[in-house]
């Protein structure tokens, strides 16, 4: 696992930790405004401690998208004490028949991997922008993650607060995030016309808290 800081100031008090999906470098995130240090965490081919001291700062907040809803939580102990967790088009089964992307989907996905197939479903993820520019690892290393996200265990699941979900997601169905949702008792926001990837509707981080 890799991060990024996205934003840091030594005088901020608040914090955003962000988990981003599958596949993923920093650039398509880097361009929304902050006045919080933004720490991306990104990169699940393995799943290394996290060794940052969040005691300093006042208000500390968690926002994962897509993949990354479900990897966080295998650092329970580390978030589940944060003021606030922003759940984005993810839950945390998200290789599920009925709560994520159903499993048989999933599978193929992993045996046919191709440039093609990565290329078909960022398209289909991102609309607006390129694959070069949502990541730049070799297919190789991102078929590795989609096996590690899969046999990932955690232990226990974070507790969020409120859930953005896209209608129009063609990555992982609306209907079956509002399942898990709606099970958790989650605020849910949805996004009529927006697809998989929200952050370009987005001029500040804040706003999605």
């Amino acid at each position: 696992m890799n991060y990024e800081w996205l934003n840091k100031n030594s005088n901020n008090k608040n914090i955003i930790v962000f988990f981003g999906g599958w596949g993923q470098s920093k650039s398509p995130f880097e361009n929304n405004f902050s006045d919080y240090d933004i720490l991306m965490f990104y990169d699940y081919e393995t799943f290394e401690e996290i060794n940052f001291d969040f005691s300093n700062y006042e208000k500390k907040y968690l926002i994962a998208w897509s993949m990354g809803v479900f990897v966080c939580n295998y650092y329970y102990e580390i978030f589940k004490d944060f003021n606030k967790l922003t759940a984005i088009n993810g839950t945390q089964k998200p290789i599920d028949d009925v709560f994520g992307i159903p499993e048989i989907i999933y599978n193929l996905t992993v045996e046919n991997f191709n440039e093609l197939s990565c290329t078909k479903f960022i398209k289909k993820m991102a609309p607006s922008i390129s694959s070069q520019d949502y990541c730049t690892r070799t297919i190789n290393e991102l078929r590795n993650e989609l096996i590690a996200i899969r046999d990932l265990k955690p232990i226990n699941f974070l507790k969020f607060d409120k859930a953005i979900i896209s209608e129009k997601d063609k990555i992982i169905p609306a209907l079956n995030q509002q399942n898990w949702w709606r099970m958790q008792n989650v605020q849910i926001i949805k996004l009529e016309n927006a697809p998989h990837y929200i952050f370009n509707l987005y001029n500040n981080w804040s706003d999605l808290i």
